[in-house]
């Protein structure tokens, strides 16, 4: 928007046109919202429009705009406000029916559905009702609802749970989002995309209209490409998955097909929602499909992201499976509109994240910081920075998942389930699973000079499979009391061989390491 804003206070009558077009929604339901009367709302957005274009070579800052065009809009309201002499028209009278109409029954129904819709959210007050009307019925995003309403979005999201909350007694709050869409829209075949067979099955559930599509994937672990579709690239990423994860490579590879031959009919849906969480698991998973969908023809199809890091009531959010049904309900309809510029985002990170030089992630964290947050992708620098915190520390080679694990075990030995709860509770923003986590314990407690060990046999142990595993105490070895205290180096004592992304670190001498205390990769090559 801001190139827009630039452009027409250049000169250009076709950037001040879309931008126009881009705010008109957010400028007609603060007019109607005052005047109460479709064809004055009309005529106060045409005259605001007129205002700002003669005026708009005065706004010194460009990111102002959209408050200081609000400031015009209600100045044209109460102008009209002062000389109306029109007849007030309810807005649901308004509404342009199809030309091919339901049959009598289905459109009293609808018309019915209109009305308590309508009631129901003019019955909240002003400061809840016009973020309801511009998020659901105009599809603002909540960055673009604060900057005109010069809110802050954390305050937009009170309000916005407030009024679903208000409205839950009235009116179906996981409705308020799909009714909108019926009745004015005439309904949408829509396709959600999601991380984790349980929230995917609760979406399922009628919380949200169309289909659901359970992306499966664990892009922290593993090889990554730029392509990960490519015949050699998947067999070389089936097969180390398979060795340490333990996912059979053919049950991987025929998992991977299934879900993009699913995903490449997306062009008959008319939007595409991607619900996704704040941590490193969903980020890298959001950054491939935002890849892929920037490489594909949209036709007709609109985009849509749903992304959160908290919950009212839950206080260390893990991320979506946590939610009930009930809880998950109240999303439904949040999500924001993105296009091309949320696409080359998520292209240039999972690119990065694909690369085998870490320092052009690390470059493009430092440049892109600030266009990621415009662009509302709020979590994704934090997730692939903590990406970068994985590689092993200059100080003794150990990555932050390693660290954290050997400092929760110098206290006392722990059971695993309670070691694996206490370090994902403390690295939640790595998004780790139990298999992730289990392939780090058991790669610590290798070879002759182990960090960790575990009670029982653990050389070929099934970590699902066996009854009591979750139970066995973990505990610190000598050898990793001297790694902790910096008087070993752990890649020097053991060696290593994992990916991060696209980087291959393996041997007892690596190129990248990470310094936990500068905050910053250091490259070990030309040193």
């Amino acid at each position: 928007m801001q190139q827009w804003i630039e452009q027409a206070q250049q000169g250009d009558d076709e950037a001040f046109g879309q931008l126009m077009q881009h705010m008109r929604g957010m400028a007609y339901a603060v007019s109607y919202d005052m005047l109460k009367d479709v064809q004055l709302a009309e005529d106060v957005v045409q005259e605001a429009s007129i205002e700002a274009y003669l005026n708009l070579k005065n706004l010194r800052e460009p990111a102002a705009f959209p408050g200081w065009f609000k400031t015009i809009v209600v100045r044209q309201c109460h102008r009209q406000l002062r000389r109306s002499t029109h007849k007030l028209q309810p807005l649901d009278e308004s509404v342009q029916r199809p030309t091919d109409a339901p049959g009598v029954a289905e459109l009293a129904e609808r018309r019915e559905g209109e009305r308590a819709l309508r009631e129901s959210v003019g019955h909240l007050s002003a400061k809840l009702r016009v973020p309801v009307e511009l998020f659901y019925y105009y599809g603002y995003s909540l960055q673009e609802i604060s900057a005109y309403l010069d809110l802050p979005v954390a305050t937009l999201k009170k309000r916005l749970f407030d009024a679903r909350r208000k409205l839950r007694g009235a009116l179906p709050v996981a409705d308020l989002a799909s009714m909108f869409n019926l009745f004015y829209e005439g309904g949408r075949k829509m396709l959600h995309i999601v991380n984790g067979d349980h929230v995917g099955d609760m979406l399922k559930q009628g919380i949200v209209q169309g289909e659901v599509l359970v992306w499966r994937e664990v892009y922290p672990a593993g090889p990554i490409f730029v392509n990960p579709a490519g015949e050699q690239e998947r067999a070389l990423r089936a097969e180390v998955l398979e060795h340490s994860l333990g996912i059979p490579a053919a049950e991987y590879k025929a998992a991977c097909e299934q879900q993009e031959s699913s995903i490449s009919g997306f062009q008959k849906y008319d939007e595409v929602v991607l619900w996704f969480e704040h941590d490193l698991f969903d980020q890298s998973m959001l950054a491939y499909l935002l890849h892929w969908f920037k490489g594909q023809k949209h036709g007709n199809t609109r985009f849509s992201l749903l992304c959160i890091g908290e919950f009212p009531g839950i206080e260390l959010f893990h991320g979506l499976g946590q939610l009930t049904k009930a809880q998950l309900k109240t999303l439904n309809g949040t999500w924001r509109s993105i296009g091309r510029r949320e696409m080359e985002l998520g292209s240039e990170f999972w690119q990065a994240y694909a690369s085998p030089d870490p320092s052009l992630m690390a470059g493009l964290l430092e440049q892109r910081r600030e266009e990621l947050t415009a662009a509302g992708l709020l979590f994704m620098h934090d997730a692939f920075q903590a990406h970068l915190t994985r590689l092993p520390s200059v100080r003794n080679g150990l990555g932050r998942c390693e660290q954290t694990t050997l400092k929760i075990l110098q206290k006392g030995s722990c059971a695993l389930v309670e070691l694996f709860r206490r370090v994902t509770d403390l690295l939640h923003l790595l998004g780790m699973g139990d298999l992730e986590f289990f392939r780090y314990l058991q790669v610590l407690g290798e070879g002759d000079h182990p960090l960790v060990r575990m009670e029982g046999e653990t050389s070929s142990l099934a970590w699902r499979q066996v009854p009591d595993v979750l139970n066995r105490r973990v505990q610190l070895t000598s050898q990793g009391e001297q790694v902790l205290a910096g008087l070993a180096d752990r890649i020097a004592v053991q060696g290593m061989d994992q990916w991060f992304g696209g980087l291959h670190l393996q041997g007892h001498s690596v190129a990248w390491r990470w310094d936990d205390c500068g905050g910053g990769l250091v490259d070990y090559s030309t040193i």
